[in-house]
């Protein structure tokens, strides 16, 4: 099969939905489909490393050419794009001129059914990737990894064509190959925390990473071993660097492939709501964890009403006195620890990817 994606990274945007994407085009390339990214040249866009993950990228430009109307009812994210949708339906086509295309991947909160059905002409099935159920689609598939209640899973179906798949759930949540392997071979831990994993995404808006370290700074805590990874859009290396180099046992780490080795390493992380909960979950690995993006609220209050995670709340409102107030008896809990990394475990298997890869070789196969 021949596989588009059309995803952004940026400043604002994050990485998330560019590196989900290179997750689910990694497997596809393994099964020997053909995968190609349509992507805009925003601040912080990730075309390098598509590059270097093997991948041919068409960048799309931010220049806005001729009249276009006014959008009357835009998706809540539509600055996010850029241009007006059209033009970057136009764009999209243009960059896919002359090449068959069996399935356009759609990982964008800006873009809803208008785009998908103009340039549905030219591709055979459209998958979209969301977890914000607030814009109508016109897809094949409709992803969303993170929807876990009743609630959310019936707001899609009236969101989405009649003939949509609707697949819900950690169960299909995009993970690398290498944490289904390491999940398999892991033992189960036993609580205790001697070392800690620091993690916000890509970039780092809100400087979490720094009050993090700072939250560590603390002789209650002077005994923990720290691994502190930053992104390549985060805003401030150098002052993220300098704490690192300050404290015994901590190592900086930057824009690493994937967080898997250092998971199985760490018995206890802070970090952030995204697809990193699910990478953490299918290696059983407990977390403190702070909403970067409004978005994120909401499955992290789920996930923490379960106790599978610490949520603290959102990333505005986080002082470092609050992570310190939470983490302390988290050292001490040891048998909760335990407990739900057994929990977490449960849940995520790392098998979202192969299965949503099956998923639409399916449909393409059965298609005349």
């Amino acid at each position: 099969m021949h596989i588009a994606f059309r995803a952004d990274a940026s400043i604002e945007i994050g990485t998330g939905h560019v590196m989900r994407c290179l997750t689910l085009a990694d497997a596809l390339s393994t099964h020997g489909h053909v995968c190609v990214f349509i992507c805009r040249d925003h601040q912080g866009h990730l075309a390098e490393l598509i590059g270097r993950r093997g991948f041919e990228v068409h960048r799309l430009t931010q220049e806005v050419q001729g009249v276009w109307n006014a959008d009357d009812s835009p998706p809540a994210h539509a600055d996010w794009l850029g241009v007006p949708w059209q033009l970057d339906a136009e764009q999209t086509l243009r960059a896919l001129a002359g090449n068959k295309v069996d399935w356009m991947v759609v990982d964008h909160y800006a873009l809803d059914a208008r785009w998908e059905r103009s340039i549905a002409s030219v591709v055979s099935h459209i998958l979209v990737i969301d977890d914000l159920a607030d814009r109508e689609h016109q897809a094949d598939i409709l992803l969303d990894q993170n929807a876990l209640g009743e609630q959310i899973k019936e707001r899609y179906r009236y969101l989405v064509n009649r003939q949509c798949g609707l697949y819900f759930g950690p169960q299909y949540a995009l993970l690398g190959q290498e944490y289904r392997l390491l999940a398999s071979a892991m033992p189960e831990r036993d609580g205790h925390v001697l070392r800690v994993l620091i993690f916000v995404g890509g970039s780092d808006p809100h400087h979490l990473t720094e009050r993090y370290l700072d939250a560590l700074a603390t002789p209650l805590f002077k005994h923990l071993a720290v691994d502190v990874v930053i992104g390549n859009n985060h805003p401030s290396p150098e002052k993220v660097s300098q704490i690192v180099d300050r404290r015994d046992g901590a190592r900086l780490y930057l824009g690493l492939p994937s967080l898997s080795a250092l998971m199985v390493r760490a018995d206890l992380m802070l970090g952030a709501g995204g697809a990193t909960n699910w990478e953490r979950m299918c290696l059983g690995l407990p977390a403190i964890v702070v909403s970067v993006a409004r978005n994120q609220d909401s499955i992290n209050e789920e996930l923490d009403e379960l106790s599978l995670l610490h949520f603290l709340g959102s990333a505005e409102n986080v002082a470092v006195e609050k992570i310190r107030t939470c983490l302390a008896p988290v050292l001490r809990n040891t048998q909760v620890n335990s407990a739900q990394s057994r929990a977490m475990r449960g849940v995520v298997d790392g098998n979202g990817t192969a299965r949503l890869v099956k998923a639409m070789e399916q449909i393409s196969y059965a298609t005349p």
